[in-house]
């Protein structure tokens, strides 16, 4: 069996190229040096085209988990949702501040305030986009800001633009070690001890390269406890659990019954919705300062008419029997890929090994809402022999490494769909096993096996 053209062209883009490039400008020159390292590794990202829109595979990659793209609902929703209003111009024509806002956005930022309980709404160009915009524009100075030490990117990126002097992680979903950073923070700090100043609590719903839930309700009690003067407040990330949790899919803060008790949500569109953009929920408040103190916001256009038309549409879809449907049925699969890929033979052995490890699956059973995202860990380099051996199996399913994720912690993130079968997740998990079982020998030295996967093989033998 030959190797995908998508994991050829990878095996291709990972030769160094510098070496050739003595006598060019040493601006491309030292550019390709840098990009060299990764490659050392074959850790050179690369763009191409996905195999699973028009190809063979089965889509365990990509976010579409409510399939509002892939079945076409979406297109359908936004098509009538165009024309309804046909004469609409498409740019928004500059900043929100300035000529750019429109009332087609300020009526569609109000549904969307009114579909999920709160005052006001602020549609952005992404969920990153929020995530710049609520830490650069609502910390003050002298406030605290705590975070999860595995908050995503955009977090980290917009704490870098805050006005809050201190920052200070809290070890992944650790309660006791938040409550340590809580406490640091009273004893440090007079003027959040007495209430003249905040702390701003910024985790997220489902973590997206781990697939775990935050433990909000704990923290939130934490926080209460040792600032019971309300000056500790949330920022909920929820761009993975909105549309696939809570009633009509409202998110895991609403699933908690939690949303009197967080400031400020984040929710993105380019995930269960299918589409683009995000939005900031809050209070009037809240939306005031977005507007007047980030950076964000103020330096950058209105989103354009198409887009927060797609935006409408996808909440159109929300409340629909076949979309719930969809989530039970992405809840039904998180539960049947835990039980019927631990009970699997190879299992035990495989996970001792450390050939594969599914974190997830410890004490599955006792948890009452499961993410759509399943990473399935193992060791550097068999990530992407394990992507190999689905892609070859026709599922499509990549590997996660350095620098997304930590060193040492390299994984395949299982994206599981609202429109995913029973017969594809034991599919896939057959497929999963056959490699483990493969890897097992190869470790043992029996089988007649080389040190190299066959899949794998294919791939390297197009270098």
């Amino acid at each position: 069996m030959s190797s995908s053209p998508v994991f050829s062209r990878w095996m291709a883009s990972q030769k160094p190229r510098a070496n050739n490039m003595r006598d060019a400008p040493s601006f491309y020159r030292n550019l390709e040096e840098a990009l060299d390292v990764r490659r050392k590794c074959h850790g050179l990202y690369t763009l191409f085209e996905n195999t699973w829109t028009k190809g063979p595979t089965t889509d365990f990659c990509s976010n579409d988990s409510l399939a509002f793209g892939a079945s076409g609902r979406l297109r359908k929703a936004f098509e009538e949702e165009l024309a309804r209003n046909p004469d609409v111009q498409l740019g928004s024509g500059g900043s929100r501040l300035l000529d750019g806002n429109y009332r087609y956005i300020e009526a569609v930022e109000q549904e969307i305030a009114d579909f999920h309980g709160v005052e006001a709404a602020l549609i952005v160009g992404s969920g990153c986009d929020g995530n710049y915009a609520i830490l650069e524009g609502i910390p003050r100075p002298g406030d605290a800001i705590i975070y999860d030490e595995l908050a995503h990117a955009s977090i980290r990126d917009g704490m870098s633009r805050s006005l809050a002097g201190i920052k200070i992680p809290f070890a992944h979903n650790d309660v006791d070690a938040f409550r340590e950073a809580l406490i640091s923070v009273w004893d440090s700090q007079p003027l959040i001890r007495n209430g003249q100043k905040c702390v701003l609590v910024v985790v997220e719903s489902f973590y997206s390269m781990d697939g775990d839930a935050s433990p909000l309700k704990e923290l939130v009690l934490a926080a209460k406890e040792i600032f019971p003067k309300g000056n500790a407040q949330f920022v909920v990330d929820e761009a993975h659990s909105m549309g696939v949790v809570g009633e009509r899919g409202l998110g895991y803060v609403a699933a908690l019954g939690l949303n009197t008790e967080i400031a400020i949500k984040t929710h993105t569109f380019s995930k269960a919705f299918g589409s683009i953009g995000g939005v900031i929920l809050g209070n009037r408040i809240v939306k005031n300062a977005l507007v007047n103190f980030s950076r964000s916001t103020v330096f950058t256009s209105a989103p354009a008419f198409h887009q927060v038309a797609a935006i409408r549409a996808g909440y159109t879809l929300m409340p629909q029997p076949e979309t719930e449907q969809g989530r039970d049925n992405i809840q039904h699969l998180a539960k049947r890929f835990f039980e019927k890929i631990t009970e699997h033979p190879i299992w035990k052995e495989a996970s001792s090994r450390n050939i594969i490890s599914i974190p997830l699956a410890e004490c599955w059973q006792e948890r009452d809402l499961h993410s759509q995202l399943i990473p399935i860990c193992t060791r550097e380099r068999y990530g992407h022999w394990l992507a190999f051996h689905l892609d070859a199996r026709k599922y499509s399913v990549f590997s996660v490494s350095f620098p997304i994720v930590p060193k040492g912690g390299a994984r395949l993130r299982v994206v599981i769909h609202a429109d995913h079968t029973e017969a594809q997740i034991d599919g896939l998990i057959a497929a999963v096993c056959e490699w483990a079982e493969e890897m097992t020998e190869i470790e043992r030295g029996t089988g007649n096996r080389g040190k190299v996967p066959w899949a794998a093989q294919q791939v390297y033998s197009t270098d």
